[in-house]
């Protein structure tokens, strides 16, 4: 919460480090590669787990912001494995919204088997409502980001039908590059058989590139009507 805030196109509500990866690592490179700018905030420092640890996953989450070359990282140190819609973190990601104004935020989609996924969704729509409020205790002025989209994890092996779905074809590979930055979630201690969980990631991006007709894709969600100026774009 301390870094010097940015204003961003995009900005990626994450529970815990290695979710934006993994869920749109692909949609964050491509919209950076058009000279946007896309920040994440991962509401908690995702430990304890069996082999991380607070300082290792620190550094692999800086390895993976090299790697996807993000705007800015924020983090907020909420309780992780027992992540609520509460007042506080409602504020503290509030504040993160005034101060980087994004024009379309990405946040978990709002079921989950993960209860911090769907607690990270409730948190997400709750401050986009609480930042435009005037009077109120947050940093900065009033502001509504104008679109939320949610994203899916891997904790659902069935999705409901998704709004669109992002071309991420060439993209994919610094997509599991960035993933693989996680060394301690997504290698150690899994099975090295095939099909490992970096290849499911990559079969689940093949999977929606084929609903596209494109080689890898990324689904998204939406509560809201998407305005199409240009039916054309569509072809």
């Amino acid at each position: 919460m301390d870094q010097l805030a940015e204003s961003l196109d995009v900005l990626v509500v994450a529970p815990h480090p290695d979710d934006a990866e993994i869920s749109v690592g692909g949609t964050i490179l491509k919209t950076l590669s058009q000279g946007k700018r896309v920040g994440v905030v991962e509401l908690t420092n995702g430990e304890p787990t069996p082999r991380g640890s607070v300082e290792r996953r620190q550094q692999e989450t800086d390895r993976s912001t090299e790697v996807l070359g993000l705007t800015q990282r924020f983090q907020l140190n909420l309780p992780n494995r027992s992540l609520t819609n509460d007042l506080d973190g409602r504020r503290k990601l509030a504040g993160i919204f005034r101060k980087t104004r994004p024009k379309v935020i990405l946040a978990p989609y709002w079921e989950d088997a993960h209860p911090d996924h769907v607690a990270a969704s409730a948190l997400a729509d709750a401050a986009r409502f609480w930042a435009k409020l005037s009077r109120s205790d947050l940093p900065g002025d009033p502001f509504h980001p104008p679109k939320i989209f949610y994203y899916w994890s891997i904790h659902l092996r069935i999705h409901p039908k998704p709004a669109f779905v992002v071309d991420i074809s060439d993209h994919i590979d610094q997509k599991i590059e960035s993933v693989r930055c996680y060394e301690s979630q997504v290698i150690e201690g899994r099975s090295t058989e095939f099909p490992t969980l970096l290849d499911d990631i990559r079969d689940r991006a093949r999977y929606w590139g084929w609903t596209i007709e494109r080689a890898f894709g990324e689904p998204f969600a939406s509560r809201e009507e998407i305005r199409m100026d240009d039916i054309t774009t569509l072809v």
